[in-house]
């Protein structure tokens, strides 16, 4: 075989397997997540944000639904306010009372629903939606956050498929936090409190929450960081892989060259 053929064929295995690697990081990146800010330890509170990418480029995500486990239930789930979306909260009620801080709760949160009121999040874009959780369970390692995503041209996607262990991800995985070991400070681990979430946590005293809820979250820059951190190791590493295509090029031109 000649070495014009090994060349051209070098090439394009390279650029082949450059472009399976970038369309298997995009596909990666691209679920509907939950990311804890800070801990989320068994037993205690915390702040975590609810990242929602804008898979389409001929529509923009308008609603967003995460729905919430009642076989763990949650007493308090309290949205941050995002700007340009209206959030609701949904309460069911519990077959078994939950005891929380001494006193019994009949009906713990569902769902929360966040709806866009302008533009929502266009093409190229991601939005994170930041919650205060508590009291975490005790008697699990995860919860599942069960979410659907909408778009203004009226598609559904349903992230509601559970990871079963040993099988490959699912298509439509349902957002997982992942929650640690009990720590003796049931209160989140000293994570700084936002005003926003302390502001909730006070008028919520009346349903039941304890005002402590609050004094686990961090704002929206802390979300805003962790998320671009992880934009830029992807892109650091589809960078390296270009540079090591371009060095197996440039061999295969070398060895061309000390044929010739």
């Amino acid at each position: 075989m000649s070495v014009s053929r090994i060349s051209t064929r070098a090439a394009l295995a390279g650029g082949i397997a450059l472009s399976s690697v970038v369309l298997l990081s995009g596909t990666a990146f691209a679920h509907v997540s939950v990311q804890p800010l800070g801990e989320a330890a068994k037993g205690g509170y915390a702040t975590v944000n609810i990242k929602v990418p804008n898979e389409r480029d001929n529509a923009s995500t308008v609603k967003l639904e995460v729905n919430f486990p009642l076989d763990h239930p949650l007493a308090s789930v309290m949205p941050q306010p995002v700007p340009g979306w209206k959030a609701e909260v949904t309460k069911s009620k519990l077959d078994k009372p939950l005891e929380l801080h001494g006193k019994k709760i009949n009906e713990a949160v569902s769902k929360v629903t966040w709806t866009a009121d302008g533009k929502g999040i266009e093409p190229g874009f991601f939005q994170t939606f930041p919650l205060s959780l508590g009291q975490l369970p005790e008697d699990a390692d995860q919860l599942v956050l069960k979410s659907v995503q909408t778009y203004s041209n009226k598609e559904v996607v349903r992230w509601i498929e559970e990871q079963k262990e040993g099988a490959e991800e699912p298509q439509n995985p349902a957002p997982v936090l992942k929650l640690s070991a009990a720590s003796d400070d049931h209160h989140g681990g000293g994570a700084a409190p936002s005003a926003t979430a302390s502001a909730s946590a006070s008028a919520g005293e009346k349903d039941g929450h304890d005002d402590k809820a609050g004094d686990h979250g961090k704002d929206a820059v802390a979300s805003s960081s962790s998320s671009s951190s992880d934009t830029t190791a992807r892109i650091l590493g589809v960078v390296g892989i270009l540079v090591g295509v371009a060095g197996v090029a440039f061999g295969v031109l070398a060895g061309r060259r000390r044929s010739a």
